[in-house]
C-alpha cells in the first residue's frame, strides 16, 4: 500500500511538472510538446530510482567490487629454500680424494668431495670411514665440527672434512694404510679412496676421528 502511495505521488509530481512547462511553453511561445517530452523523460527517470534499478555495470559501485576481489586473490610466493630442495650427493655425484695436512708425524688427513656431477647437490652428514678391514666400525664424527647450515654443492664446487689418523706418537698400534673406503649419508655405495703418500698413511684405529662435511677447510678448527 505505501508503495502504491509512493508511485501515486511521483506520478502526481510529473504532471505537475508537464502542466507547468506546457504552460510556460505557451508563455515564452516555446514548442509544446518538446516541453511535454522532456518533463516525460524525468518522470520516468524518477519513477526508475523509486523502483530500486540497479546500477549498470562498469559504473563505480559494480568496479568497486570487482577491484576488491582482485585483491583478495593475490596469492603469495613459494616459500621452499634451495637447500630444502636440492637432492642429497650421491656416490656418483662426487670425486673425493686425500691429501695430508701439515707437516710430520702426518697425524691429520684432509678429505676433499668435488661435485662432479653437472647440477648442484647437498652433502650431508660426515663422511663415514673404514681404514682397515679388521676394524669394520666407521670413524667416529666429532659433534662440534657440524655446520650451522647445510652444505650445498654447485657444479665443480668442494667441501672438505678433516680426519684424524692418530696421535702422533711412537708408541702407538698404528697401522699402514694404503686406501680406504667412505659412505655417503643418504647413499650406500662404497667409495675406495687412494691414500696420500707412496707408503700410505699410519693409522691408530682406537684414536681415529672424523669431522662433518663444510664448505670451507677447517685447518684445525675442530681442534681434535
Amino acid at each position: 500500500m505505501n508503495a502504491l502511495r509512493h508511485r501515486s505521488t511521483l506520478l502526481a509530481t510529473a504532471g505537475a511538472a508537464v502542466l507547468a512547462l506546457s504552460l510556460t511553453g505557451c508563455q515564452d511561445g516555446t514548442d509544446t510538446d518538446s516541453a511535454a517530452q522532456t518533463a516525460s523523460a524525468t518522470a520516468e527517470a524518477t519513477q526508475g530510482q523509486a523502483t530500486g534499478t540497479t546500477a549498470p555495470a562498469g559504473s563505480a559501485e559494480s568496479n568497486g567490487s570487482t577491484a576488491e576481489g582482485s585483491t583478495g586473490n593475490a596469492g603469495g610466493g613459494d616459500s621452499d629454500t634451495a637447500s630444502a630442495t636440492t637432492p642429497v650427493c650421491a656416490a656418483g655425484d662426487v670425486g673425493i680424494t686425500a691429501a695430508t695436512q701439515d707437516g710430520p708425524p702426518y697425524t691429520h688427513l684432509v678429505l676433499t668431495a668435488k661435485n662432479t656431477s653437472g647440477h648442484s647437490c647437498r652433502l650431508t652428514g660426515f663422511p663415514h670411514i673404514q681404514f682397515l678391514e679388521s676394524h669394520k666400525q666407521d670413524v667416529p664424527a666429532v659433534a662440534k665440527s657440524k655446520p650451522s647450515t647445510p652444505v650445498v654443492l654447485r657444479a665443480g664446487e668442494p667441501a672438505y672434512a678433516l680426519v684424524k689418523l692418530s696421535d702422533g706418537g711412537t708408541d702407538e698400534d698404528n697401522e699402514p694404510v694404503s686406501a680406504f673406503s667412505v659412505v655417503l649419508d643418504g647413499d650406500s655405495t662404497v667409495i675406495a679412496v687412494t691414500a696420500p703418500g707412496s707408503g700410505g698413511v699410519a693409522v691408530d684405529p682406537a684414536k681415529a676421528l672424523t669431522g662433518y662435511w663444510t664448505p670451507e677447510l677447517r685447518n684445525g678448527a675442530d681442534d681434535f
